[in-house]
């Protein structure tokens, strides 16, 4: 357990929740966050498998970190007694800075975090992130699958619209539009095979409320709504070289007001921003992550020196409109 023993103050575990249907890319994932890690030795992995087998919990058996199995249910229903009871049993013998929990494709995030925000719970957890990994194919049938698909949705601080490799060309735009105007105070950021960096993963967020209102889904028009098929459509191949990368950097002042116009009117394909930003009476550090912006105090060098990644974007465009902010003093 950590504690200081001088004032007795429990030092609580991170609880970090992966949600998301089956087969989007939850394992994937996890394995990646794990990678980023070089002692594991105070993380444990908490794995939810609907069915009588585990295969997740094999799956990551070489990562380093002590990976505890919940199977035959779903951790947000019939498994909620379990989940209690494991998280319980996990802080009194391990006493882990942090627990990845990989939910079941089933699981509701509301129920589960109700499970780890009880207050017995909450003396020694703090749930700090849920993270989301959507299927691009699965926005695509969003209508089909009801309120289980939008909360996990909604509850997220971050999504991952993984596997857009698989999309024509322009759906991830598309998509990325969509998903922003029916969560609109969520992170989005498009992955193929779940890669991110870990800035990025773990950049700060905002508190999710668990009152949710009813979503809105969008209704594609007839166009959209013609049967898929490989044998009568050309499906353009996307990969990795579609995102892209690009830098600014500039010892003159930035206009404010010029300035937050400009982030507010990117286009949601600039997914990812940082660096220090030089206004007339400080220089500011922003961090911006799909569509979120933190801003932090900057004891550097005095000037603007940001870095762009984003997908399928004109560079050229982005930075035309960022020169344009800049002002003589």
């Amino acid at each position: 357990m950590n504690v200081d023993r001088n004032t007795q103050e429990i030092d609580k575990a991170r609880v970090v929740l992966l949600s998301g249907y089956l087969g989007a890319g939850k394992t994937t994932l996890l394995k990646r966050i794990l990678s980023w890690e070089t002692d594991l030795s105070e993380t444990v992995v908490l794995v939810n498998e609907f069915g009588e087998i585990g295969i997740d919990g094999a799956l990551l058996k070489d990562s380093g970190s002590d990976v505890v199995e919940l199977t035959s249910g779903c951790i947000c229903c019939t498994l909620s007694v379990d989940l209690h009871q494991s998280l319980t049993r996990i802080w009194n013998q391990f006493g882990p800075r942090r627990i990845f929990i990989e939910a079941s494709g089933v699981a509701d995030p509301i129920t589960t975090a109700a499970v780890i925000n009880r207050p017995d719970l909450a003396q020694f957890l703090t749930l700090s992130k849920i993270i989301t990994v959507l299927d691009a194919d699965f926005w695509m049938a969003r209508e089909a699958f009801g309120t289980l698909f939008y909360n996990q949705l909604e509850m997220a601080h971050l999504i991952l619209l993984n596997k857009i490799d698989s999309l024509d060309a322009g759906q991830t735009s598309q998509f990325l539009n969509e998903i922003h105007n029916t969560v609109p105070d969520c992170q989005v950021v498009p992955t193929i095979h779940c890669a991110i960096d870990p800035q990025t993963l773990w950049a700060e967020v905002s508190p999710k409320t668990e009152q949710l209102k009813p979503i809105q889904f969008y209704q594609p028009d007839a166009a959209s709504r013609e049967v898929r098929s490989e044998a009568t459509r050309v499906r353009q191949a996307v990969d990795a070289s579609n995102y892209v990368s690009f830098a600014f950097e500039s010892s003159r002042v930035m206009g404010e007001d010029c300035f937050y116009q400009f982030i507010d009117g990117l286009p949601w394909e600039v997914f990812r921003i940082k660096g220090p930003v030089q206004f007339a009476d400080r220089v500011d550090m922003l961090n911006f992550v799909g569509g979120k912006s933190q801003w932090l105090p900057w004891e550097g060098e005095p000037q603007t020196k940001l870095v762009f990644i984003g997908w399928d974007i004109d560079p050229q465009a982005v930075l035309k409109n960022l020169s344009a902010c800049m002002v003589d003093t």
